[in-house]
């Protein structure tokens, strides 16, 4: 069996967080907690959850832009977690991001073209003499005109920015990107566009994507694996169609209803969820989404469950007891 290209073990990332007047209290907000999961060469693997479950903390953690307090990080067989700070250098050709805000993510005082010269020259992918040979190749690849690389972010439309944002992020000409939120703040059918132009670049270049969102259908159209996190931790994880047509938590059932199916006859009734995710700074005891939970049960509420295999997937619920042996 081939060692996948990037392997997450046990990642966790909390934040010590002032509280009280004066900030004379501190508290531990777990932002991400003991999560695990693999992406294979080639492999689109997506990480899905409401606003404030940690996974673009967790995405961030990946590239050390915020760094884990626990955990492993293997790239290729090597813990980047213990990378000094040439080798992290290094290791930012091989890995990539795409931000959420296309605009906030671009400066705005630089022409596109300075904006795209930086890293490559930064990292020596290109010289003086034939840096921008190379930047008109980027835009051009990511279907803007040459021409592009004279002016400034703001002349631009949010899909033509974000995808200034996707040739910055190929620039290096990595092996794997960080895809946070790519598309949510886009227009439903700049959406489609930007999604199509990832879609081709994957397949041209061999890319590997961890790819953030907050939409299950988008995650479905994109990706192969799936992890559903819910305040910090995953609660679900496995092929994309598994995980789509019959989601096991009640958490992934909720995401899972409130995506559009083409499909009239194809859908999934649950119970409505209600409420709003839980602070990280003071989390429920038990299983974090009983709460809000309309299956929930008295062990719910005293014992997290533990992710285990169930019907082709993990699952941590106690609705899926383990199976005697």
């Amino acid at each position: 069996m081939n060692r996948p290209l990037l392997e997450v073990k046990n990642l966790s990332k909390h934040f010590v967080v002032k509280q009280g007047f004066m900030g004379g209290k501190k508290a531990v907000l777990h932002a991400v907690h003991d999560i695990s999961f693999q992406v294979a060469e080639g492999e689109a693997f997506g990480i899905v959850g409401e606003s404030g479950c940690g996974k673009s903390t967790a995405g961030r953690s990946l590239l050390r832009l915020a760094e884990p307090s626990a955990g492993q990080v293997l790239y290729q067989g090597e813990n980047i977690v213990d990378f000094d700070a040439n080798r992290l250098r290094a290791l930012r050709r091989e890995i990539q991001i795409i931000f959420q805000d296309p605009y906030a993510s671009l400066n705005p005082r630089m022409t596109i073209g300075q904006t795209l010269a930086e890293p490559m020259l930064l990292h020596g992918v290109a010289t003086r003499a034939n840096v921008k040979e190379k930047i008109e190749g980027a835009l051009l690849e990511v279907g803007l005109p040459a021409q592009a690389m004279q002016k400034y972010p703001h002349e631009f439309s949010g899909g033509q920015r974000q995808r200034v944002g996707i040739a910055r992020a190929l620039s290096l000409n990595p092996k794997l990107i960080v895809a946070d939120e790519p598309v949510s703040a886009l227009d439903v059918s700049i959406q489609a566009q930007v999604l199509l132009l990832m879609e081709d670049l994957q397949r041209k270049r061999g890319l590997s994507f961890v790819f953030i969102s907050h939409d299950l259908g988008v995650v479905r159209h994109f990706c192969d694996n799936v992890a559903v996190m819910y305040l910090g931790r995953i609660v679900e994880k496995g092929g994309v169609d598994t995980l789509f047509e019959d989601p096991l938590h009640p958490y992934t059932q909720a995401l899972r209803a409130a995506s559009p199916v083409p499909d009239p006859g194809n859908r999934i009734t649950v119970a409505k969820i209600e409420g709003d995710i839980a602070s990280p700074l003071n989390p429920p005891t038990g299983c974090h989404f009983h709460p809000r939970c309309p299956k929930a049960m008295d062990v719910c509420k005293r014992e997290y469950p533990v992710l285990r295999q169930i019907e082709g997937r993990e699952v941590a619920c106690h609705l899926y007891p383990r199976t005697p042996a």
